[in-house]
């Protein structure tokens, strides 16, 4: 929603004016829940009649900066509280303790969420049971469309604040009072984003709600129940983490048949156990040569196995994703045409396709951006990945040749130690990547959010495939040794989950146990504002990035090599039923609630996954070539190696073709899901048609 300080489109919700002159409420607190006749004293007031509640939820805190003088802070909260069509953002506005404190507690009344919804696209309950896109003009024909408990979750109204706050810009110069000059507003300028420029704005999050976090807490992580309440993980964080932890939780349990598949084949296989025990010592096993060993190995069943089982998992999942997609009521978000993100900059003109007064920025300069600074920088950190590569073999070679002049328990401990240095470097190596992709893709200076992230993403996903999976693919297609890519891979597996566990549980727990949680500590009787400046001292939500490349390299590591290592899975599984439980506390309990984006589904991330089940059917045929029991095939047929290479390239095309034929067979989304959407589609168009009626008759 375009909105202009000064001017702007007709809009419900709240008022103008802060009451009393920014009078702090009796006692000097900010009650959890206000009733109507507490607005008066602190609340900004609303004009329109239907918004007016018994009780107001906080659902925002802004936090400003330790300098703001209090003509600033007014000036804020009646930017906040003004209507739409005066270029507010038509929410509720709280000056906290007192006029002068640093922190801004919003609300949202009921016709700005009404709106808000709409404009997102989101789809709610209709009278008649069925799930309908949500029109304002139609509202009274929405369940709950009355009660803005009901009708959204807490995520949601937490989020269409931000919507509002970050669409909030100005329609002409204009000077903000307690700011120097040089700090004038231009014309179409992004208040929020000035804002935060200046300082003046240091901080936005939504507030937790302890009861329901109390409650969800219960439900998710502290008993003993095996599957998780997603309904309560959407209404309380959103469709963005709910997404994440469902597809995590779907992932898990799909690991059990593969897990099984290993240990059946670990425990009856004698190779197989012959080399678990070499890749964990380093050194080879002597057993007696067993000339009747079958043709079809183990190895040979986990790789075929390995092909299917990532195509069916990741169709499995597109059609619950789609399910979950309906059920949270995000199936038909509104994408289009959206407000340009806040921090899109550009020379102001006329958007030729909406027609309104925006920054435009040349896609032939973005397009020159990314060709002169964004490639090279990423081809450098491409480079330094190959660069960690050879120092990896020049270690492994200094390693070996240490164990076989010493031959010691020592020396074979030392065999790790290459790997495990290379896997601490391509962790350094990809937290400083993060950091640069990011700032890369700011300087790229994409319009959409959507589009921002996207590039974002394909950055980071071409850096980790290349940081994770370089040496694997390099150790088996052009050093073809077997043994060391399944000690590597073994060493990837238990050193990586155990940095992991450190890193992303442990460490944090203690850093709030021991120093943060003593200066949080807290009474009942406490006001509510200095709870709330509680919550402001846990450090923000790292986001879902990491947990994403996280699961990603674990599926590329079972699809890609587990035919080495059958094992995979087992461990996989292990690690991932602990990762669902310190995933749920880590967000619960060590950082602040973090805003969750309306989304449909994984986005580009699932794009990521169906890559890497395509290119599962190409690693695991040419890891076939390299197994013994196909050499000495092979040898005895007298085939050639040509002909060995045409064959596997047959059977390679072969398995392709059964993916595609499994994609085709298994749709994206359930048919009952399909018509719903054809439903909420065609009720969309009719809605929109009827709306234009009446304005053209009116």
């Amino acid at each position: 929603m375009s909105k202009v300080f000064g001017d702007g489109d007709d809009g419900g919700g709240s008022g103008g004016e802060t009451a009393q002159q920014m009078k702090a409420p009796e006692g000097g607190k900010v009650p959890s829940k206000l009733s109507a006749a507490d607005i008066g004293p602190g609340w900004t007031k609303v004009s329109c009649p239907c918004c007016v509640t018994e009780q107001v939820e906080p659902l925002v805190l802004v936090q400003l900066g330790a300098q703001v003088r209090p003509e600033t802070k007014r000036w804020i909260i009646k930017l906040i509280g003004a209507p739409q069509k005066e270029g507010g953002a038509a929410l509720l506005a709280h000056p906290g303790e007192e006029a002068t404190g640093d922190m801004i507690i919003v609300s949202a009344a009921r016709c700005t969420l009404l709106r808000a919804t709409e404009e997102l696209g989101l789809c709610k309950t209709y009278k008649d049971g069925d799930m309908a896109a949500f029109s304002f003009h139609d509202k009274e024909n929405f369940k709950d469309s009355d009660n803005m408990e009901a009708f959204l979750t807490l995520a949601e109204q937490q989020y269409m604040v931000k919507y509002e706050l970050d669409g909030l810009r100005a329609q002409r110069d204009l000077r903000i009072p307690g700011l120097p000059d040089t700090l004038t507003l231009q014309h179409r300028d992004n208040i929020w984003q000035k804002l935060r420029k200046a300082g003046v704005i240091v901080d936005m999050f939504p507030l937790h709600h302890q009861d329901k976090l109390k409650a969800l807490s219960k439900a998710w992580y502290t008993g003993n129940q095996l599957g998780q309440p997603l309904d309560l993980v959407h209404a309380y964080f959103g469709s963005t983490v709910a997404f994440y932890f469902s597809f995590l939780d779907f992932y898990t349990w799909s690991l059990l048949p593969p897990a099984i598949l290993g240990l059946t084949i670990t425990y009856f296989s004698g190779d197989v156990q012959k080399e678990m025990v070499e890749s964990v010592s380093g050194s080879q096993v002597l057993t007696a040569e067993d000339d009747s060993s079958p043709w079809l190995s183990g190895h040979m069943i986990q790789a075929l196995f390995s092909m299917l089982w990532s195509t069916v998992v990741i169709e499995l999942w597109k059609r619950r994703s789609s399910s979950l997609s309906y059920r949270w009521g995000s199936l038909h978000l509104a994408e289009r045409f959206a407000e340009p993100r806040p921090g899109f900059h550009g020379d102001l003109g006329v958007n030729p396709v909406t027609g309104r007064v925006e920054p435009l920025f040349p896609e032939w300069q973005r397009d020159l951006r990314m060709a002169l600074v964004s490639l090279p920088v990423v081809g450098l950190f491409l480079g330094l990945v190959f660069l960690g590569m050879l120092g990896f073999y020049w270690a492994e070679a200094q390693a070996k040749q240490l164990h076989q002049d010493w031959d010691s328990y020592l020396s074979q401990t030392l065999l790790f130690m290459p790997s495990v240095l290379h896997i601490v470097y391509t962790n350094i190596l990809a937290t400083i990547y993060t950091t640069v992709a990011t700032s890369l893709t700011e300087y790229e200076n994409h319009r959409e959010e959507t589009a921002f992230h996207n590039h974002l993403t394909s950055k980071v996903l071409v850096f980790t495939f290349c940081n994770y999976f370089a040496v694997l693919f390099h150790i088996a297609f052009f050093k073809q040794d077997l043994p060391l890519l399944r000690k590597r891979l073994a060493s990837l597996l238990i050193v990586t989950q155990l940095v992991n566990q450190v890193t992303e549980v442990v460490i944090p727990f203690l850093v709030d146990r021991f120093i943060s949680a003593p200066h949080r500590t807290e009474r009942e009787d406490d006001p509510q504002e200095d709870k709330f400046r509680n919550q402001s001292k846990l450090p923000a939500y790292p986001g879902l990035f990491a947990e994403y490349i996280e699961l990603l390299v674990q599926f590329g590591y079972l699809s890609l090599f587990s035919c080495v290592f059958p094992l995979t899975a087992v461990l996989l599984l292990i690690n991932n039923l602990t990762e669902i439980r310190s995933d749920a506390y880590k967000i619960c309990k060590l950082f602040r609630k973090p805003f969750s984006v309306l989304v449909a589904g994984m986005g580009v991330w699932q794009t990521a996954f169906e890559v890497l089940s395509f290119v599962s059917v190409v690693s695991n045929c040419w890891l076939l070539l390299l197994s013994p029991q196909l050499q000495r095939f092979s040898e005895e047929g007298s085939i050639s190696s040509s002909n060995m290479l045409l064959l596997a390239v047959l059977i390679e095309h072969v398995l392709i073709l059964v993916k595609m034929v499994l994609a085709i067979l298994i749709p994206d989304e359930p048919d009952w899901i399909r018509k719903k959407r054809e439903h909420i589609e065609f009720t969309s168009m009719q809605a929109l048609r009827q709306q234009k009626r009446l304005s053209e008759d009116s």
